[in-house]
């Protein structure tokens, strides 16, 4: 059975930008993230919808937040690092079904 007292956030932008969206994060309520590197790929047909191009080094922001501040944190990041910025991030959550070593 789920408890789902908790939500992850998923944010994955342009190599070099993780500072500012864990700094919008923490505002929000966060207390601290992950940060892994990785490498995005996206077909010519996608920048061209999205008006975006896609800039191959990534990093992936990983914060794990209380359900009820999920939101407001989503928010925050978006607005500092969302496909309108420099960063071209995006961000999406998903439910945390069970977690340990949370206080």
């Amino acid at each position: 059975m789920a408890d789902n007292k908790h939500e992850i956030i998923f944010c994955i932008i342009n190599a070099g930008f993780s500072q500012v969206v864990m700094e919008a994060a923490k505002k929000a309520g966060a207390k601290g993230g992950t940060i892994i590197r990785g490498r995005g790929t996206a077909d010519p047909e996608s920048e061209q919808l999205f008006k975006i191009s896609v800039q191959p080094d990534k990093e992936i922001v990983m914060i794990i937040v209380p359900a009820g501040i999920k939101d407001d944190v989503l928010r925050a990041v978006y607005q500092e690092a969302g496909l309108g910025a420099e960063s071209q991030g995006i961000a999406f959550s998903l439910p945390v079904s069970k977690a340990v070593g949370l206080s």
